[in-house]
């Protein structure tokens, strides 16, 4: 499924953006353009003002460029001129990047990779999918897929939020976090925040109305790792978070 597949089953608007090293942060959060028959500025919004946005390679960008994403996924509102603009709701961002060790490519600062809940890494697909591309081709419009619309989401939202964590869970959460700050630059609070948000909808896919110690467990790699290796991921496996895993005993 790709971002696009995704917006069309919740029925959310989306927007697509290429990355370029010449895009500026007005190109994203939209600027004031005078009007000169009412002899004023009207705010123009940008691509931003979506509810998923995809960010296509977007470590080709300036890092200027970059942060003009970080109030944005922060507060969900973006400031022009002083003034505060709402982001419509729910409002989220799926970005894609090159590895940095191509032409043309700016690291993410460690705040805006704070700001990404996980990172995935598809990978190539295996040989059968691979013919089976080759042979058929790809259309990403010829998916159709059935339809859950804006309130369906709010409604797992919701049951996300109320999955059942104990407090032995949270210490467990916590002693993670705290590992990760005696070994390496640390995860933030809102890493925290992340990983327990992340189990709870695990949870969730798993049928159960409470959180276990497997469900941090198999969403830890995609949670912590990007925000552990300052963006460049190990070629093999996931050394950091396998690390916490081994030095922080789970309670079961």
């Amino acid at each position: 499924m790709c971002s696009s597949d995704l917006a069309r089953v919740f029925a959310l608007a989306f927007k697509r953006v290429s990355f370029t090293s010449d895009l500026l942060p007005a190109d994203l959060t939209g600027l004031n353009v005078f009007n000169p028959a009412e002899a004023s500025f009207r705010f123009q919004p940008g691509p931003l003002f979506t509810q998923v946005l995809l960010a296509d390679e977007i470590n080709r960008a300036s890092p200027r460029t970059q942060s003009a994403l970080l109030e944005a996924m922060a507060a969900g509102r973006v400031s022009v001129d002083g003034t505060s603009h709402a982001l419509p709701k729910p409002f989220f961002v799926i970005a894609t990047q090159n590895s940095l060790d191509q032409v043309g490519t700016s690291p993410l600062p460690e705040a805006q990779l704070d700001r990404f809940l996980m990172r995935l890494s598809l990978g190539f697909p295996d040989r059968a999918s691979e013919r089976a591309l080759l042979r058929a081709g790809f259309d990403p419009t010829s998916n159709r897929l059935p339809g859950l619309g804006p309130e369906a989401l709010q409604q797992l939202q919701h049951r996300c939020s109320r999955q059942h964590c104990s407090e032995l869970l949270i210490d467990y959460v916590l002693d993670l976090v705290e590992v990760s700050r005696q070994r390496y630059p640390g995860l933030s609070p809102r890493a925290s925040q992340g990983l327990l948000a992340a189990a709870r909808a695990w949870a969730l896919l798993e049928g159960r109305d409470h959180v276990v110690v497997d469900d941090v467990q198999a969403v830890l790699p995609a949670v912590v790792e990007h925000r552990l290796d300052a963006g460049c991921p190990a070629r093999h496996g996931s050394p950091h978070s396998e690390a916490l895993l081994q030095a922080v005993p789970a309670l079961r």
